[in-house]
């Protein structure tokens, strides 16, 4: 069995002990960083399958680590930990590619549950299809975009298109629900499995990251669309 690896970086040693330890007891391998500097090169170096970073750190921030990190083109999916009061800090790090985030204070057991989310979310882009089923592999396709969820691939007039692991997750979601209205809070327990307790900001920043991909004028969207006072649904041309 493969067991995974966690990177923790945090400049609070109570609290770099606490998650090294229930971590463990998870069954997951664990390596710490007490500072943004050596989180920056132990991201780089020691290959871990997700990271916990907290925002508040001597060195180098966490939106700097997140930031570099994205920057260069790695999509190792990241959890930032923030105080309570940080709630633009909070919307930033979505913006620069976090995946999810916790307030302070929290419980050892949230983390691991939010850990194994992620990752679970994260493990379908290996699931790639061999020659001898891309014939028949699953395809959404509207107008000039083309989605192949197994694949963790998309395409828009032939272009591929990037994305973080979660903004795929939702746009395979929406697509495959073409002409649905759904909520802000259906979307949330879809796409990220668990209560974020109504904290329906996370939605409306992916939503923004993806008609920023997709769309030619994100102030007239064509794909995604806005229904006032419920949510979003997807309502691009069928195929074409």
């Amino acid at each position: 069995m493969n067991v995974k690896r966690i990177l923790v970086v945090d400049d609070e040693r109570p609290i770099l002990t606490l998650l090294e330890y229930n971590l463990k007891q998870a069954g997951y391998e664990v390596i710490t960083a007490a500072d943004g500097e050596e989180g920056l090169q132990k991201a780089e170096t020691e290959s871990p399958d997700l990271i916990v970073l907290d925002l508040m750190l001597p060195k180098l921030d966490g939106m700097d680590v997140c930031r570099t990190l994205r920057q260069k083109g790695v999509d190792t999916p990241i959890i930032m930990l923030t105080a309570k009061s940080d709630e633009l800090e909070k919307i930033l790090g979505l913006e620069l590619g976090a995946d999810d985030y916790m307030t302070k204070p929290f419980s050892p057991r949230e983390v691991v549950a939010r850990i194994k989310a992620v990752l679970r979310r994260s493990e379908q882009r290996t699931a790639i299809p061999g020659t001898d089923e891309e014939e028949t592999e699953p395809v959404y396709e509207s107008g000039a975009l083309k989605v192949y969820p197994e694949r963790f691939e998309a395409y828009k007039d032939g272009v591929p298109l990037e994305f973080t692991p979660k903004e795929f997750e939702l746009l395979v979601h929406l697509i495959s629900n073409r002409n649905r209205v759904m909520s802000r809070d259906q979307l949330l327990s879809a796409v990220w499995n668990y209560d974020f307790a109504g904290d329906t900001r996370i939605v409306d920043v992916h939503i923004s990251h993806l008609r920023d991909k997709i769309e030619e004028n994100t102030r007239r969207p064509v794909f995604i669309k806005t229904i006032r006072g419920t949510g979003y649904k997807f309502e691009g041309p069928q195929e074409g």
